[in-house]
């Protein structure tokens, strides 16, 4: 277990939220050189939903916390503190704001972490910190993405995967501790991998001051080493994270992993030696929604009752940065 500092740590709500409209395999079929089959075959993914025009971030974020906040059975002003997850805000200089004031959770500070895939996870962690110092006892955590901004739908490898959505959950103080461990990670060296990078252009203001103006491109990934990446290292991080909690894979009630791969789900879970009806997959009616892909699984399965409270569950988000890590929890109070 992991050593207290002060309050214990509860998971008491999940929430989530799609857009409305869905992209599936035979559209794609129609805009690029691709196939039903092989989409399926490769990554499991038979459809995914996608944000139109008008659609925003803080909106779908909004409807994901507020259907955590009422499964926690607590008022939006109750909130200390809303982290919100995301690469893709409506906002640069932040979303999270946003969201607080659509909740009316006029209470509670906001700000955005971004670590890409595994912002959940990472999330996560830091809000169980703020809560075990006693420095906030009600947190938001809010995993959410529109990764169709910044796809290109040319690109077959990258357009397939990915699609739009939002989890969320609420953390509590409690006196009993269900944050049983974690382990993050991160490797700079292999940023070039997955990336959505900014690429500027120098331009005079003044004679002799340049300075960089351009835009952000298209997400960029190199899917054999990211395969490998995550094939490797999500399940030395889950094992760590499970020694951290002093627990071993057997005792594990339900594998979430970020929801990138079918693929990469099964070898990890066989690495772990998980078996597959202890693998929580929801990957084919989504795709990859990055920091919403967690949260989103978890809200799915708790409210179709398959998970129940007291079940151990072992989280790992794996992705850009590159970033990885693990979470043990016990789901409810």
């Amino acid at each position: 277990m992991l050593n207290q500092v002060g309050a214990g740590v509860v998971i008491t709500g999940t929430g989530s939220a799609t857009p409305e409209m869905t992209l599936n395999n035979h559209h794609l079929e129609r805009m690029v050189e691709t196939s039903d089959e092989w989409i399926t075959a490769r990554t499991g993914i038979q459809e995914r939903r996608l944000a139109d025009a008008q659609g925003s971030l803080s909106s779908i974020a909004t409807l994901a916390a507020q259907g955590a906040i009422a499964m926690a059975g607590i008022a939006a002003t109750d909130l200390d503190l809303i982290i919100l997850a995301t690469s893709t805000p409506d906002d640069l200089f932040g979303t999270a704001g946003q969201i607080q004031h659509h909740l009316g959770a006029s209470q509670a500070v906001a700000f955005d972490m971004t670590a890409a895939c595994s912002g959940f996870v990472f999330g996560m962690v830091t809000a169980a910190q703020f809560i075990r110092t006693g420095a906030y006892k009600n947190v938001l955590l809010i995993g959410a993405d529109i990764l169709s901004r910044w796809v290109d739908w040319s690109d077959r490898g990258t357009c397939i995967l990915f699609g739009d959505g939002a989890g969320a959950v609420v953390m509590q103080a409690g006196e009993s501790d269900r944050f049983l461990g974690f382990e993050l990670r991160s490797d700079g060296t292999q940023n070039s991998a997955l990336q959505l990078a900014y690429r500027a252009q120098a331009k005079e203001i003044v004679n002799g001051v340049n300075v960089a103006q351009g835009n952000f491109q298209p997400i960029a990934m190199n899917g054999k080493e990211v395969y490998r990446f995550a094939v490797q290292k999500v399940p030395e991080v889950v094992e760590k994270a499970l020694f951290r909690a002093n627990l071993s894979a057997e005792q594990i009630d339900w594998l979430l992993l970020h929801q990138a791969n079918q693929r990469i789900l099964d070898a990890v879970a066989q690495r772990l030696n998980i078996p597959t009806e202890k693998v929580l997959s929801n990957l084919a009616r989504y795709g990859n929604t990055s920091a919403a892909s967690i949260p989103l699984a978890l809200d799915e399965a708790v409210r179709q009752k398959k998970i129940h409270p007291g079940d151990i569950i072992a989280a790992a988000g794996f992705g850009a940065g590159l970033t990885w890590g693990a979470a043990i929890f016990r789901w409810g109070r």
